[in-house]
């Protein structure tokens, strides 16, 4: 866009006359690459090992390495004794490398994540440079890293990011062949199928099997699809890189794997509700606008374009990638926000090349201004929510959060929406320009101040408990409670699936502690720890009074 750009349509004068920064060379190395590294410490690196681990899934991951360490069963994975069939193994291996050089933290923990977030950006901002041009790449870039769901499994260690870098990988390389075949680049797309088959399963071959032939037919290409999905040599590379380890898990544990991982978490998850994580028919046209916080506007710009981006053959590709992977999640019985991620690479490459089209700051703005002032109501929110709260749990972390939502939380998140504001009022810079600065803001707020609150509400007891009974150093159970981060903290197994015997310590949600004491009514209950949502308890033994 030239520096003075005038637009057209009616408005306010300080929205018709737009003046872009003088900084194009700000996109352009070597100043975008500092930019760039900027945006990548503060969304995936920065406070990367400041809270606990959450429950349920970083600490089901982590837990499965920490006891994979211990064992030295590298083969097959297992949580608080018991096999876990639900991933595949590279992320344990990612996980446990990182803590044997770092030692075993959070950080450590969740810096594979972080790392691989990084090179999915870095693999986003090449194939946009070569494709589109280098300013481009890096606004596409910048929209990757500031956006709110990809920035959260940035930080968390659990397979995503992993994941989704191998899935970026592989559509970009599919697009790259399909312009100029090369077997070369054929076989380095099923390295990173077979990769990703190591760390998610089906999905990672699923959807670029899928969107590559919708491509193809819509080309009238089908038969340099079937030319390159039937190569002999590329299936070959993707057994030789995930079939080792299938195989091994097989030798090492039968057939349970194959059938806790293909038909519960594969098949069972799409054809039914998995950890009651259900939704309705349209869940995925709610949750998109928040996982895409603070672009979501931006996105919604490109949808009156479609038909014509559809004309361009990358921007053809791109639709197809996000639109596949939206309506066959919507589909899905088991839905999850971090599952529109898989689609989501290609509307960052969208919206930085069709950018020059957000011309209306209210549609721009309107999603961050309304999130932000969320972030700010809520310690007024609070008091009404905690007076429908019916359950132990649900109470005490209300009481704890109207305690952590300090004035220091307050001034922050009202500078934000301030911030806000005046990116909305100050119509000299380009919109899309303003939006990005809203992005990192967002960023700032969230994982400054609103991320460690929850989870110093949420986690901080369950690290407490976990470090208590390690220094209490007497057999523990868990009693109907599943937070398995305690194993992580208490540096050992925890068995939770029988009854407590009379000495042990027993963790639980504290909303469980009724049941507990009614399955034994005449033992007198000792409570060791309480705090927000979970305590530490003992049934002391007859002779000890």
């Amino acid at each position: 866009m030239h520096p003075l750009a005038v637009r057209s349509g009616a408005g306010r004068l300080e929205d018709s006359i737009v003046i872009s920064i003088p900084s194009r060379s700000l996109l352009e190395p070597p100043a975008a690459f500092a930019l760039l590294a900027a945006a990548v410490w503060l969304a995936f690196f920065w406070q990367l090992g400041a809270v606990p681990l959450y429950d349920l899934d970083e600490g089901a991951f982590t837990e499965a390495t920490r006891e994979m360490l211990e064992s030295g069963n590298f083969i097959t994975p297992h949580r608080d004794g018991n096999p876990r069939y639900d991933k595949p193994v590279l992320i344990y291996w990612l996980q446990a490398a990182s803590v044997s050089l770092l030692d075993f933290n959070e950080f450590a923990l969740r810096l594979p994540s972080a790392i691989a977030a990084t090179l999915w950006l870095a693999a986003l901002w090449g194939f946009a440079r070569t494709r589109l041009d280098t300013a481009t790449a890096t606004v596409a870039a910048l929209l990757m890293a500031f956006g709110l769901q990809v920035a959260i499994i940035g930080k968390a260690a659990v397979a995503d990011a992993v994941l989704n870098l191998l899935i970026a990988l592989s559509f970009f390389d599919i697009y790259r062949y399909l312009e100029r075949p090369r077997r070369g680049l054929l076989l380095r797309v099923y390295l990173w199928l077979g990769l990703g088959f190591l760390t998610k399963g089906p999905v990672a071959v699923f959807f670029p099997l899928l969107v590559s032939l919708a491509y193809c037919l819509s080309l009238g290409r089908l038969k340099d699809w079937l030319g390159a999905a039937l190569a002999p040599l590329g299936w070959l590379v993707l057994l030789a890189v995930a079939g080792p380890w299938y195989l091994a898990i097989f030798i090492d544990d039968g057939p349970g794997f194959f059938q806790g991982f293909f038909l519960d978490h594969n098949i069972g998850r799409y054809g039914g509700i998995k950890h009651g994580h259900s939704g309705f028919p349209g869940y995925y046209f709610v949750v998109l606008p928040l996982v895409l916080l603070p672009f979501t506007g931006w996105f919604l710009r490109l949808l009156p374009m479609a038909q014509r981006m559809w004309a361009d053959p990358l921007d053809r590709f791109l639709l197809l990638w996000f639109l596949l992977v939206f309506v066959t999640f919507s589909f899905s019985g088991t839905k999850l926000p971090h599952y529109m991620v898989y689609g989501v690479t290609p509307l960052f490459i969208l919206m930085a090349r069709h950018r020059d089209a957000l011309t209306n700051r209210w549609l721009a703005f309107g999603p961050p201004l309304a999130f932000m002032a969320l972030l700010a109501a809520l310690p007024l929110l609070l008091g009404p929510l905690a007076a429908q709260a019916d359950r132990a749990h649900e109470q005490a972390m209300f009481a704890e959060g109207m305690r952590v939502l300090d004035w220091a939380y307050v001034m922050t998140t009202l500078a934000g929406v301030a911030t806000m504001v005046v990116l909305v009022l100050y119509g000299r810079v380009a919109i899309w320009q303003r939006l990005l600065l809203a992005g990192a803001v967002q960023t700032l707020v969230v994982f400054g101040a609103l991320v460690p609150r929850v989870f110093e509400v949420m986690q901080a007891p369950v690290k407490e408990a976990g470090l208590l009974a390690r220094q209490l150093d007497r057999p523990t159970v868990v009693y109907r409670t599943s937070m398995p981060s305690f194993s992580v903290y208490r540096g050992a197994i925890t068995p939770w699936t029988r009854d407590p015997e009379p000495g042990e310590i027993v963790f639980l949600r504290v909303d469980k502690l009724d049941d507990l004491t009614a399955s034994r009514p005449v033992a007198r209950l000792e409570e060791l720890y309480r705090r927000g949502p979970v305590a530490l308890v003992t049934f002391p033994e007859p002779d000890d009074g």
